[in-house]
């Protein structure tokens, strides 16, 4: 297998493994999961297949399969099922096992800060694709959350959030430090976190939100029914 199909392997194993722990009970909600990876799914695949024919970045051919769809390799199609599947559960662990109660005061002040940082980059970067794209999503999720749905659940997704930035590191630390994806260095800000360019925070802000989202959303519904 390549270098990237072992990642998605491996950061799917454990999550899927411990999806059967009795009090996180991940696999009773696989429907409404699946829905909302799939969307997120549908979106960034969608906008990864525009990104690498513009030339905002591209696959390095020794580390994938040279199969390939909408300009992406099956790997990076995977990406988008296996990093919401296991970032996903996460947020549900924590759920499971934590109180969200110390955090639920400061939730608005957070919002708000998270708008204005992704609103002054996007005015400050408008001439770099990736960041303007990655933090108009992520801004217009955001100020949704803020102004529209104000859900309880943003104290533990923003938790969550930072919890899964760790095992997020280690998967696109090997990708970018590789490289098996290289970025077109005039489309980003240049600030790296070791090899990681920082809009990939963004990134992985929306790609955690949008399917808690609509996974939410979902079970809502199915619980008031």
């Amino acid at each position: 297998m390549s270098l990237y199909a072992w990642l998605m392997l491996a950061s799917f194993l454990g999550p899927f493994i411990l999806s059967f722990d009795k009090k996180v009970a991940y696999y009773k909600i696989w429907i409404p999961l699946f829905v909302g990876i799939l969307v997120n799914g549908a979106l960034f695949i969608l906008w990864d297949g525009w990104f690498t024919r513009i030339g905002v970045w591209s696959f390095n051919p020794d580390y994938v399969w040279p199969i390939r769809i909408n300009d992406l390799p099956i790997e990076e199609w995977s990406f988008f099922f296996v990093v919401p599947y296991a970032s996903v559960f996460i947020y549900c662990c924590i759920k499971a096992y934590f109180s969200d109660q110390w955090l639920t005061p400061y939730v608005d002040k957070i919002n708000f800060f998270g708008i204005a940082v992704l609103l002054v980059l996007c005015i400050v970067f408008k001439d770099k694709t990736y960041t303007l794209v990655n933090c108009a999503i992520a801004l217009l999720l955001l100020v949704l959350h803020h102004y529209v749905l104000k859900k309880q659940y943003m104290a533990y997704f923003w938790i969550a959030y930072l919890v899964h930035l760790i095992p997020f590191f280690v998967v696109n630390g090997v990708l970018t430090a590789v490289p098996v994806v290289k970025y077109n260095h005039l489309e980003i800000i240049g600030q790296r976190l070791y090899t990681i360019p920082v809009e990939d925070t963004i990134y992985a802000f929306t790609c955690l939100l949008l399917p808690i989202t609509i996974m939410e959303w979902l079970s809502t519904k199915k619980n008031v029914a």
